[in-house]
């Protein structure tokens, strides 16, 4: 009867031959030596050559505050030593191999590892930047002549400023960033500075999740507090002199008078859904400037939804309407397709007369009006009022699209003044409005990090 059953599970469950199964227990040990017999035998081992030039892959590493970097590797030809003197091939930096060690699954320490073998090492490496996922440790004295394939390099979708709120813990945050970079390729970050928020970082993330992930990690495991600018996509810019550009900082994108073509990322995007949802993603697909492909029916009940919908429509809160549409049931998966020309423009803010250069984004002319009527009545209510009187502007290039004003602080000059002649009142009057206006000259606007959170929520749209 046992035999039975295991030759119906070998053939229709597990789609393997009964008679190829093994009889083994984990938990009282029988069978194990017959199933490391067998391993042996079916598995072929690594096609490496112990005599050829070392070639080991990196593939992870982490940072160790008493060793500095350790890298894991997987070897692949050669034989790596303690002692010996390795090279890094991407950045051509020498080091000698301080202590090697083999996952078992645990780390044991040992004098090599050779052909196949996986394990860790440490160098005295204290650089972060000199390691990368996916490069080719060699032996400094007899290199290798070609890296190793590596990865495939990840691309990043999704990229967003990180500006330290103290500007004291900005190599806090370079430090930070390097060290999230080494276990995570998919992650990048170079400097950029602003006038608004000083000196930070430029990142790019996977996905919305990932910069989550990674600004939360920034924030519990470094201590840092930091002010995120709104995240944006890379765009594809063709100018007026046939150059193509792919911008990720809307401060960066030219003059609309310089572009020929402004092109932006399109995703194809398929809704699971329950059939009686339809309705309303269809409406909420529709706007976000998405195009219907096709409706499939896998069921009476659930339905596949099919479109295309720029990639910037759905970085903010597509999943979360998804679900609140669908009380939960229903789901997406989305394929970058590539690059489509829209009619986009750049939408700058101006507090006090003064570009914000962490507030600008990229949105479709056609809705730029609303989104520029949107943005300065939210920030209105984010900014503190001061001493003088605020102007909030949305602009695109030298056209001012909309406007709110923050009424400035008075204090009732006149309130000791009873009764008398009206021309005293007016000269007190006229000495604070004098006041004020000098004041509007010389004086700061402070923006929240609340006021720039304000660009990412779409609630009133």
């Amino acid at each position: 009867m046992f035999q039975g059953r295991l030759h119906q599970a070998g053939h229709f469950v597990l789609g393997i031959d009964s008679s190829e199964v093994l009889a083994v227990s984990g938990k009282t040990g029988v069978g194990v030596p017959e199933l490391f017999r067998e391993v042996i035998k079916r598995i072929p081992p690594p096609p490496g050559k112990l005599d050829a030039p070392l070639r080991a892959l990196i593939f992870d590493s982490k940072f160790d505050d008493y060793q500095g970097v350790v890298i894991y590797i997987r070897v692949i030809d050669g034989l790596l030593t303690v002692g010996q003197k390795i090279r890094l091939m991407a950045g051509a930096t020498e080091h000698e191999v301080i202590s090697l060690g083999r996952f078992r699954p645990r780390e044991v320490a040992c004098d090599e590892l050779g052909v196949g073998q996986v394990g860790y090492v440490t160098a005295n490496i204290k650089r972060l930047s000199d390691v990368r996922i996916g490069d080719t440790i060699t032996d400094a004295r007899k290199p290798a002549t070609e890296a190793l394939p590596g990865y495939k390099e990840p691309s990043q979708v999704v990229y967003c400023g990180l500006f330290p709120a103290t500007h004291n813990q900005f190599e806090d945050l370079r430090t930070a960033l390097q060290k999230l970079s080494l276990n995570d390729a998919s992650f990048t970050f170079e400097p950029e500075s602003s006038d608004a928020l000083g000196f930070g970082f430029r990142c790019g993330f996977l996905g919305m999740l990932h910069m989550e992930i990674i600004q939360q990690r920034l924030e519990r495991e470094s201590n840092l507090f930091l002010v995120q600018t709104a995240p944006n996509v890379t765009y594809e810019i063709v100018t007026r002199q046939g150059e193509t550009s792919y911008i990720a900082n809307p401060t960066r994108i030219p003059d609309s008078g310089d572009i020929e073509e402004f092109r932006e990322p399109v995703a194809r995007v398929n809704f699971l859904v329950p059939a009686e949802n339809i309705g309303a993603i269809m409406q909420m697909c529709e706007d976000r400037r998405g195009i219907y492909l096709k409706t499939e029916y896998i069921t009476p009940v659930r339905a596949i939804l099919s479109y295309e919908i720029p990639l910037a429509e759905m970085i903010y809160d597509l999943y979360d309407k998804l679900k609140s549409a669908t009380r939960g049931y229903g789901t997406m998966d989305y394929e970058v397709i590539g690059y489509k020309a829209a009619d986009l423009v750049r939408l700058d803010i101006l507090v006090a007369g003064e570009k914000v250069d962490a507030l600008s984004i990229v949105v479709h002319r056609d809705f730029a009006y609303r989104r520029g009527q949107r943005l300065v009545k939210k920030l209105k209510g984010e900014i503190d009022r001061h001493q003088f009187e605020v102007a909030i502007q949305a602009a695109i290039g030298s056209k001012i699209i909309a406007r709110e004003t923050i009424a400035a602080l008075r204090k009732n000059v006149t309130a000791k003044c009873y009764g008398g002649d009206i021309t005293r009142k007016r000269k007190l009057l006229e000495k604070q409005k004098e006041g004020k206006k000098r004041m509007k000259q010389v004086g700061n606007v402070e923006i929240s990090q609340e006021a720039f959170l304000s660009v990412l929520d779409d609630s009133d749209e």
